[in-house]
């Protein structure tokens, strides 16, 4: 009894199409929905801010309640030299406001859209109303 081998099929193992362009009107329509290059860098560059465990931490802890340098450095266990580069980072792309108060310098988010997005990659829900109680108000 003779045996018969059957070759295997060929398989493609570099994932590229071998034509190139076979839809081109899909090609253009998604290309016209992609947003502009400054676009794409203005994204990445805030996600690039969040990507850092000290800055998240700081937009975590934000997204709480508002807080002082000195209570955010303890937070994320940095000095506050380290803690205000930070802070200046964030202030520098939009992603927090402070207030002064006498000499204590007092931070919070600078407005809510960044909130969904920390709130998502923790996998929590974003509540419909935001709440970011400022020290000293009921």
């Amino acid at each position: 009894m003779t045996t018969s081998t059957i070759p295997a099929p060929a398989v493609d193992t570099n994932g590229e199409c071998e034509i190139r362009l076979m839809h081109p009107e899909a090609v253009a329509r998604v290309e016209a929905a992609l947003p502009s290059p400054e676009a794409v860098e203005a994204v990445t560059d805030r996600l690039k801010l969040l990507a850092d465990p000290t800055r998240f931490r700081v937009l975590s802890a934000l997204a709480q309640e508002e807080l002082c340098v000195c209570d955010l450095a303890a937070i994320a266990n940095v000095n506050e030299s380290t803690m205000s580069h930070q802070l200046r980072l964030l202030r520098a792309h939009g992603l927090v406001s402070f207030r002064k108060h006498g000499r204590m310098a007092y931070y919070r988010l600078a407005n809510d859209t960044i909130l969904p997005l920390v709130n998502d990659v923790l996998g929590q829900p974003t509540p419909q109303a935001a709440r970011h109680p400022v020290k000293g108000t009921a």
